[in-house]
């Protein structure tokens, strides 16, 4: 009797503890799972959250402003086209140059949106320094690249062209074109009278009147060897160590002008 009480008692503390591991195994079991609950999605990308991020941006010293020279330029519609230009008028420019000066007067009439840009360039000294880098005897001498490159890319866009009115003869001016609606700021004298250049849209739109003895005088050692595109990328640098005896234009000014 007392072996089977004692087999009991046995059997009883054995479920006792049976249980109570039991219990112990259940509460560590729903800990650990609470603790690994996935926590709500957030909405801040990995790495620094918001407030961290302006708050190192407002660290941050503020860039210097840029300078409107070194940005880039945005041509824009040509402002010949936003307002109309002249119709009517003349005016005179007086060249300085190497080989010596002459006059030009150009007549509106002629070809109204070619003089007009013309009348810019020389209120914007944009000929100054210019170099006569193509000299055909016979046939023309032509300028209009600015020796610093920026100043030639502020002018270099197109303007629309001007039906042919003036004949290409001897002493007229006409823009250098590379085909229809090109002309920028490239000019030339014809040296003779050149009136083949009529059909194909050169519109002469001044002449000169003073000083052609001088113009038929630039150096025309070099003819057509000076690169257009060097010149446009290194200006008369690039004209000064592969030409030395270039002629230039040393100014030009605005002398007179009738409406």
């Amino acid at each position: 009797m007392t072996g089977s009480l004692g087999m009991m008692k046995f059997t009883a503390m054995k479920t006792k503890l049976v249980r109570s591991l039991y219990s112990c195994f259940v509460l560590m079991l729903v800990s650990q799972l609470s603790g690994c609950s996935e926590q709500p999605p957030s909405a801040l990308p990995q790495g620094l959250g918001v407030y961290e991020k302006a708050s190192q941006e407002l660290a941050q010293p503020a860039p210097p402003a840029p300078n409107p020279e070194d940005l880039p330029l945005e041509l824009g519609d040509n402002p010949n086209d936003k307002t109309a230009p002249k119709k009517t008028g003349t005016f005179r420019v007086k060249f300085e140059t190497t080989a010596g000066d002459f006059v030009v007067e150009a007549d509106r009439s002629w070809a109204p949106r070619g003089a007009q840009r013309f009348y810019e360039l020389v209120k914007d000294n944009y000929y100054d320094g210019c170099g006569f880098f193509r000299v055909v005897p016979g046939f023309v001498v032509q300028f209009g690249i600015n020796g610093s490159p920026q100043v030639h890319q502020k002018w270099n866009r197109n303007i629309p062209d001007d039906p042919v009115v003036q004949s290409n003869l001897r002493g007229y001016l006409t823009f250098a074109t590379s085909g229809p609606g090109t002309r920028t700021s490239q000019l030339f004298i014809n040296y003779g009278n050149n009136t083949n250049l009529d059909r194909t849209g050169f519109a002469a739109f001044a002449k000169v009147i003073e000083g052609m003895h001088n113009v038929d005088a630039i150096n025309p050692r070099y003819g057509e060897q000076p690169n257009q595109t060097m010149i446009e990328e290194r200006g008369n640098d690039y004209l000064e160590a592969s030409f030395p005896e270039l002629d230039y234009i040393k100014r030009v000014t605005l002398v007179s002008e009738t409406e």
